[in-house]
């Protein structure tokens, strides 16, 4: 039976993709107002506007803490994150390093949801912006593969040294960057169409 849900939820994915505007959501493992993530994705959003409807997800910080005993009385902020990665055909992750790790208010978000089967087969891409970032890096990809999400190779990226790519005003300033941000949202949406997709941890 729960296998069955899963396939019907990723065959509406793909009819709803082939149909209309495909919806993404772009997840911010950043607190602040403005971030070298949130300007990532923000880029994301302004240049694939024509195809991806793009919502941004930048409320990390007003999560509570996670606790599994509120599974039953769930607080509003959860229930509102939970419906945003439903509805959406693919999630982008952008997020800093914190101390040679993720973000906490990130894996916070994320725990939220491992009692769920909302990332099952869930199109995934992410990328880490850092001046590092690959302690980050293994860990969201190691966190991202074991709840089961679809994240192949090509939509994963590394930017390291990210600030000096990003001027004041949020522009990426290096060409190269740009290319590789297109080319992880090119294979998330390849993702999305595809009905064969499965978890990554299984696809050997």
């Amino acid at each position: 039976m729960i296998s069955h849900l899963f396939c019907t939820r990723r065959d509406q994915t793909t009819l709803r993709a082939k149909m209309s505007t495909l919806k993404v959501l772009g997840i911010s493992g950043s607190t602040k107002s403005r971030s070298t993530s949130l300007s990532i994705l923000e880029f994301l959003s302004r240049k694939f506007k024509d195809k991806i409807e793009f919502k941004i997800y930048n409320r990390i910080g007003e999560l509570p803490h996670f606790n599994p005993e509120l599974e039953e009385d769930l607080p509003n902020s959860v229930l509102e994150l939970r419906e945003l990665i439903e509805e959406s055909d693919g999630i982008v992750f952008c997020t800093p390093e914190y101390v040679f790790s993720l973000p906490g208010s990130l894996k916070n978000l994320i725990e939220w949801n491992v009692s769920t089967v909302l990332f099952s087969s869930k199109p995934v891409a992410m990328i880490v912006a850092a001046a590092s970032g690959k302690k980050a890096f293994e860990s969201l990809e190691l966190i991202l593969t074991t709840i089961e999400s679809s994240i192949p190779k090509e939509s994963k990226l590394l930017i390291q040294g990210a600030k000096g790519k990003i001027d004041k005003e949020g522009n990426i300033t290096s060409q190269k960057t740009i290319d590789e941000l297109t080319s992880v949202v090119l294979s998330l949406v390849k993702t999305i169409e595809d009905q064969n997709r499965m978890p990554t941890k299984y696809s050997g």
